[in-house]
């Protein structure tokens, strides 16, 4: 570990949603806080966040702008760096790639998660564009037009009945699903649904004057399309939280932590918000869980040393 210099009541990884919100209420109760980010919000690639009440519209950026500035105004820190190395000997000391060390009492780890698209040419040039994941964040927006959705596991059956809440136009590329793999149930939903069901491999969006028109199959098959909507593979990052022991969780979406229901792992002192926690946080349940973690955090710490002045 680097030497150590800085210790700080609560030290907080990661600067998206969750991250901002906990320090908010950190700095507010008064706690000497630090947020660590190195800059790679999951929903960098959108213009804007959708369902956010009051925020709806907003874009990313703008939505972290903000919180940086309201941060700063209770004295709370924000670096631009990346936790290399975490140790617990009692507290927490956390070593960033700048070779600057720090100590905390306790931490939160909201790292969130990473989302691989699927080997399709031209798929990750349009993503948060008119290659989508989500219809609650992005439908309204995209009503009404052909939708496609590309399959990656058989789950996909459940996306494409999902958006056709949407859109009436919905085909469902199997891509590399069998159609074997379809329940009956699977079969008979998306008919009464009137999803067009397409087999074979998808090779590549088409795009044409900077929008999606459609998909081409690797047998040359294209198909017109205005919007596709694809499952990404989520990478949670939640590798500091596995190195300092906390219980772990194997999710159809990757490794998570046992939590309770403010945030707490199973190690003392160390918790998790956000996509850190769970899969299916969007902005304003990312910024609820920061928010929980934070006020149970103030109260660990007030009732701590309260306990400890009595002993004394």
């Amino acid at each position: 570990m680097t030497e150590n210099t800085g210790e700080y009541e609560v030290v907080v990884i990661g600067g998206g949603a969750a991250g901002l919100s906990a320090a908010l209420v950190l700095g507010r109760a008064r706690r000497r806080t630090l947020v660590v980010d190195a800059g790679e919000p999951r929903n960098a690639p959108a213009a804007h966040m959708q369902g956010y009440l009051s925020r709806d519209g907003m874009s990313p950026a703008e939505f972290l702008a903000v919180g940086r500035e309201e941060i700063a105004r209770y004295g709370v820190e924000l670096v631009r760096d990346r936790v290399v190395d975490v140790r617990r000997d009692g507290d927490f000391t956390v070593a960033l790639a700048s070779g600057r060390g720090v100590r905390a009492r306790q931490l939160v780890v909201a790292t969130g998660l990473k989302d691989e698209l699927p080997a399709v040419a031209g798929l990750a040039g349009r993503y948060g564009r008119d290659v989508l994941h989500c219809p609650y964040c992005h439908g309204w927006e995209v009503r009404d037009r052909a939708f496609g959705v590309l399959a990656t596991t058989p789950m996909s059956v459940h996306q494409a009945l999902m958006v056709t809440q949407w859109s009436k136009d919905v085909t469902l590329f199997l891509h590399r699903v069998a159609e074997e793999e379809l329940t009956d149930d699977d079969l008979r939903r998306l008919a009464a649904a009137g999803v067009t069901v397409v087999p074979g491999e998808v090779a590549e969006v088409v795009v044409d004057e900077d929008r999606l028109t459609g998909v081409r199959l690797a047998d040359g098959t294209a198909y017109d399309r205005e919007v596709l909507f694809v499952a990404p593979r989520a990478v949670p990052r939640t590798d500091l939280l596995a190195r300092l022991g906390a219980e772990m969780r194997e999710t159809p979406f990757g490794s998570y932590p046992v939590i309770d229901e403010r945030g707490l792992t199973t190690v003392p002192g160390l918790w998790a918000a956000g996509n850190a926690s769970g899969f299916a946080e969007q902005v304003v349940n990312a910024a609820s869980r920061g928010y929980r973690a934070g006020a149970a955090i103030n109260g660990e710490l007030l009732f701590a040393d309260l306990d400890a002045s009595v002993r004394v």
